[in-house]
């Protein structure tokens, strides 16, 4: 079966470590993988590492606006993006086309018309409450070859809305959690010792580390300031921030962090590491893991930390909801309050045993439920399911089809 992957940048954040975790550990025997993607980002190297062919194509410029300038050219990215794909996929005869975000899915869908091509919109993101949802909702209802996976039953619910519950037509939507590379995180305290040496944290420091790009959602201005309140109780206290602003106006958002701890007396114990290719080794350096995000789909982080043996600090939203229990493989705060939040740190901080557990049965919990090896078997399941089915469809006779939503 060949699978024509599309992402719609060559940027990297957890939507692209899951690609390619994806399209590296399918069977080759049964699966032929093709990337097609932008080289304005690391993603094609990374395709490249991964031994998978690679076809470039433009980046796409979208973003959820109604201003006459900006949208005029994003639809005019959308249409040449869309004559492209079709070109593509027209040489390439895929079996399947995988689109990696909400942006891919709506130009695969678009790009195929009348190709009788499958289609999987993996979205990795919460579908903003924004009038153009609605009309993203309705390309998804309009093409039967349309197959949506969501990273979480929070995004699945969001997908939904209140709309497509009113259509007997809707596309199948499927919850597939994201997954970790267990043999690639995990507690390793040699490889622990090495990375905090390496960045003259001296074994009695207390470091918190907080991953992610940089961006207003993920609350890294919110986590400084909570930090400034746990540094006066915890004079060996260091927080590490990794990550590098993505997109729209993050730059000035990644300003105000610097500007900020300068500001409150940080600037010696706020540590910047921009974008790293060692998160594995520096997630096993923190004694504790702080993810503050105002909005999050999944929580790639979330599982990798646990994976990494390293008790993480959450906030109770989204899909970080369908993996962290509170008091029993993690921490939960509610997002927006500083107070619980440097509580949360200075609790945590002060109790070692209370960190063990956690990040002990954080530990079975990714076993269990987040391995690599359930995630691809899940996939390749679906994607010889979708193909069957869309098959099946090409020799039918022309008739009214009803597709249920799942959410499982």
């Amino acid at each position: 079966m060949k699978i024509l992957f599309y992402n719609h940048t060559g940027k990297v954040s957890g939507g692209e470590r899951v690609l390619s975790m994806i399209v590296s550990r399918l069977d080759r025997e049964r699966f032929e993988a093709v990337v097609m993607c932008p080289e304005d980002g690391p993603l094609p190297s990374m395709m490249i590492a991964d031994g998978v062919r690679r076809l470039p194509i433009d980046a796409l410029v979208a973003r959820f606006t109604w201003r006459p300038t900006l949208l005029t050219r994003y639809l005019a990215s959308f249409l040449r993006l869309m004559r492209a794909a079709r070109v593509a996929v027209i040489s390439e005869q895929p079996d399947l086309i995988h689109a990696n975000s909400i942006r891919s899915g709506l130009v695969m869908s678009i790009a195929t018309v009348g190709l009788k091509i499958p289609v999987i919109w993996h979205i990795h993101d919460l579908l903003p409450r924004h009038p153009l949802s609605t009309a993203i909702r309705f390309v998804s209802i309009a093409f039967r070859q349309t197959h949506v996976v969501a990273v979480s039953h929070a995004v699945a619910r969001r997908f939904c809305g209140s709309l497509l519950r009113w259509f007997s037509r809707r596309p199948q939507i499927t919850t597939i959690h994201n997954a970790v590379d267990i043999e690639k995180f995990q507690p390793n305290p040699w490889k622990r010792a090495g990375k905090r040496l390496s960045l003259n944290l001296a074994e009695r420091d207390f470091v918190l580390g907080i991953v992610g790009q940089l961006t207003p959602r993920k609350g890294q201005l919110e986590t400084i300031e909570a930090f400034a309140h746990v540094a006066q109780s915890f004079p060996d206290a260091k927080l590490i921030i990794i990550g590098e602003a993505l997109f729209n106006r993050d730059s000035e958002y990644a300003d105000a962090l610097h500007d900020t701890a300068k500001h409150l007396g940080l600037a010696d114990r706020v540590l910047f590491l921009g974008q790293r290719e060692d998160i594995r080794e520096l997630t096993r350096a923190f004694d504790l893991a702080i993810v503050n995000s105002k909005a999050e789909p999944f929580g790639l982080t979330v599982v990798e930390a646990m994976a990494s043996g390293t008790p993480v600090l959450a906030t109770a939203v989204d899909g970080i909801c369908e993996i962290v229990e509170h008091g029993r493989n993690g921490w939960l705060v509610t997002s927006g309050n500083r107070e619980q939040l440097a509580e949360g740190m200075e609790l945590l901080l002060a109790d070692r045993n209370m960190r063990e557990q956690l990040s002990t049965s954080a530990l079975a919990t990714v076993r269990s439920r987040f391995a690599g090896e359930r995630f691809i078997s899940d996939f390749e399941k679906l994607y010889r399911s979708v193909c069957s089915t869309s098959d099946s469809r090409k020799f039918a006779h022309p008739r009214k089809l009803e597709v249920k939503l799942s959410a499982d």
